[in-house]
């Protein structure tokens, strides 16, 4: 099933090279109307003043903060499950298999070599990374499903109802600001 991000990316990336062939970007910019003189020179101050950026936290602190936040959720969920001693391996095999792999995300290419490729070779390069992330998923949903057979049906409902907020109204894995599953805010988007 393609996301919706997936779908936006396809479609601005077939979007950009029509305009690319058809020559849009060469016609001019319409000029700015007289009743709106106050709205055109807004955005020509808002052009020249650098945005403020917050600076970027050192990914090494960064990927420190996700596992101490990662294991206090874990050791929480772990405690309101209330795990027997016949289902410690069980977790143990799960908490193991839902790890992030050790350099968990490749480095990102720079915005000015992504943009030196091709089109066939950005797709393609979007095609590799989406594929890993499906095996990476994959890997982690096989790992839940067997761990959740070994629970007892109260054990079940307390780990839906911690597990829940997970691409939920909070967003992927609890960011705010993405929506759903599918980036969405509000109600879900109609199938069609």
């Amino acid at each position: 099933m393609i996301s919706l991000r997936q779908r936006i990316v396809w479609a601005s990336l077939l979007g950009s090279a029509a305009l690319a062939s058809s020559g849009a970007f060469a016609q001019a910019p319409a000029a700015p109307t007289a009743a709106a003189p106050t709205a055109a020179v807004a955005q020509a101050d808002n052009a020249a003043a650098p945005k403020a950026q917050h600076p970027r936290m050192d990914p090494a602190k960064r990927m420190e903060r996700m596992q101490e936040h990662r294991a206090k959720r874990l050791a929480a969920l772990k405690d309101k499950l209330k795990l027997n001693a016949s289902q410690e391996g069980a977790w143990s095999s799960f908490t193991a298999a839902s790890q992030p792999p050790a350099g968990a995300r490749p480095p990102r290419m720079d915005r000015a070599e992504f943009a030196k490729l091709t089109t066939p070779q950005r797709l393609e390069r979007m095609q590799t990374r989406q594929a890993e992330r499906s095996a990476m998923f994959a890997k982690r949903a096989d790992a839940t499903k067997t761990f959740y057979a070994a629970l007892t049906p109260d054990q079940q409902k307390t780990f839906d109802t911690e597990t829940a907020h997970f691409g939920g109204p909070r967003g992927h894995h609890g960011h705010g600001g993405h929506g759903g599953p599918d980036g969405q805010r509000g109600a879900a988007p109609a199938k069609g």
